[in-house]
C-alpha cells in the first residue's frame, strides 16, 4: 500500500526501523517512538518559529527594556511580568531596577522602552500608576523605641540611618531627611529592608516590602510626632508612546492592571 511504501523509504533514509509487526497489527519500535517524540517536537517548534516571524512582521518587538524604580511593589511587578509572559513568551525582557534619578536618566538617555518612576522627567508625559507608602521604621529592640516616648527628627540624629544609593550615572540625587549623624549607604532597597531587619539602624521603607514584618513586630514604626510617614507617587513613562511598539503597550497594560487593589 502507500503507507507500506512510505515507512519503508522512511525507514531507509533513517537508516533505523520505525515498524514492528506485533501480531495481526504492527507497532512503533523503541527508536520509532524515540524519532516520533521527536518530529512532535520539532513541528512545535515550527509552528512557534512560524508565530515569531508573522509578529516580528506586523513590528512586535524582539525585546524590550524596562526601568523601574526599586520601590515598586514587587508582587504586583512580578504579577506583570507573569501576565506579559503569558500574552507574549517569545519576547525578551531587560528588566532594570533602579533608584531615584538613575530610571530617568535611562528615559534621557533613549535605554528605556518603558520607565517607572516617583520622579517626573523634562519633556515627557507620565501617566499615574501607584501611590507607595514609605514608613519610618526600626527593629522592635532598636534604641529608639526603648525611648518609649514621641520621637521628633532630633532624636534620629544620634543613631544609624540606612539609605539607598541613586543609580543614575550623571546626576545622582538625594531624597527625604538624610542628617543622622551615621549614614549607611547601599545599592539595593533589599539590602536596606535586611540591615533594618538585623537591627543595624533605621530607614523609610515601603510599606509592601516590610509587610510581614510589620505585622510580625519584628519591625515597628518610629513614634514620630511628624514625618513618619511619607508618600512617593509613581507613574509610568513610554520613551515614544506613538512609536512603541504592541509588546510595551501590552506591559504597560500589564503593569496598570497589576496595581488594582495595591
Amino acid at each position: 500500500s502507500t503507507l507500506n511504501h512510505a515507512v519503508h523509504k522512511l525507514e531507509e533514509l533513517l537508516g533505523v526501523q520505525v515498524l514492528e509487526p506485533a501480531g495481526r497489527q504492527v507497532r512503533l519500535t523503541e527508536a520509532g517512538e524515540l524519532l516520533l517524540r521527536r518530529a512532535r517536537q520539532l513541528l512545535e517548534g515550527a509552528d512557534a518559529l512560524e508565530d515569531v516571524a508573522g509578529r516580528l512582521a506586523e513590528g512586535l518587538e524582539a525585546e524590550i527594556v524596562l526601568s523601574i524604580d526599586q520601590i515598586f511593589p514587587g508582587t504586583a511587578l512580578a504579577q506583570a511580568l507573569d501576565r506579559f509572559s503569558a500574552a507574549y513568551p517569545h519576547v525578551r525582557v531587560q528588566l532594570h531596577e533602579t533608584v531615584l534619578n538613575g530610571g530617568i536618566e535611562m528615559l534621557y538617555d533613549g535605554r528605556a522602552d518603558l520607565t517607572v518612576s516617583a520622579l517626573s522627567a523634562q519633556g515627557f508625559l507620565g501617566e499615574p500608576l501607584v501611590t507607595v507608602r514609605f514608613i519610618a521604621v526600626a527593629h522592635q529592640e532598636h534604641e529608639l523605641h526603648q525611648l518609649e516616648r514621641e520621637l521628633d527628627l532630633r532624636d534620629l540624629q544620634r543613631y544609624r540611618q540606612l539609605v539607598v544609593r541613586d543609580s543614575a550615572l550623571r546626576e545622582s540625587m538625594d531624597a527625604g531627611w538624610l542628617k543622622a549623624e551615621q549614614r549607611w549607604t547601599v545599592s539595593h532597597l533589599e539590602t536596606s529592608v535586611d540591615m533594618v531587619r538585623r537591627g543595624l539602624g533605621f530607614a523609610w521603607l515601603p510599606e509592601t516590602r516590610i509587610q510581614e514584618e510589620l505585622e510580625r513586630g519584628v519591625l515597628k514604626p518610629l513614634p514620630l510626632s511628624a514625618g513618619g510617614i511619607r508618600e512617593a507617587s509613581m507613574q509610568m513613562i513610554f520613551r515614544d508612546r506613538d512609536r512603541a511598539g504592541p509588546a510595551t503597550h501590552a506591559m504597560a497594560r500589564a503593569l496598570k492592571e497589576s496595581v488594582k487593589g495595591v
